[in-house]
């Protein structure tokens, strides 16, 4: 399983389990903003206390690979799967750089009950 790095921003909702905002910004130097529950984002409890910018992921396909101008992978990726992940645009296809993504091992602990 792949996962597209953000930057959780905030918090945003104590609806259980809790929802926070996060961010990226793709090869175009725009920035996406996703709001989703907690455990879909991150391994660790994290609530209105908790200390911001965090570290995040959203588990993410890879569609496509190429290479820019300046040598750089680039990978084209799809948030909609495995968890039906998109931006508050509504947007689910990205271009981004290769080290924006990493590989995970296995999905976060509980993740299957937070998405239906």
């Amino acid at each position: 399983m792949f996962a597209l790095k953000v930057t959780i921003t905030k918090f945003i909702s104590d609806h259980q389990p809790g929802f926070v905002e996060c961010s990226f910004v793709d090869v175009f130097n725009k920035e996406h903003i996703i709001q989703d529950k907690v455990p879909i984002l991150v391994d660790k409890h994290l609530d209105t206390t908790s200390n911001y910018p965090q570290d995040g992921e959203v588990a993410c396909e890879i569609i496509k690979e190429r290479q820019n101008s300046k040598g750089q992978k680039i990978l084209k990726i799809n948030t909609s799967r495995p968890w039906g992940i998109e931006t508050i645009e509504g947007m689910t296809d990205f271009e981004v750089l290769e080290e924006q993504i990493m590989e995970r091992k296995k999905p976060m602990v509980g993740i299957d009950s937070y998405k239906t």
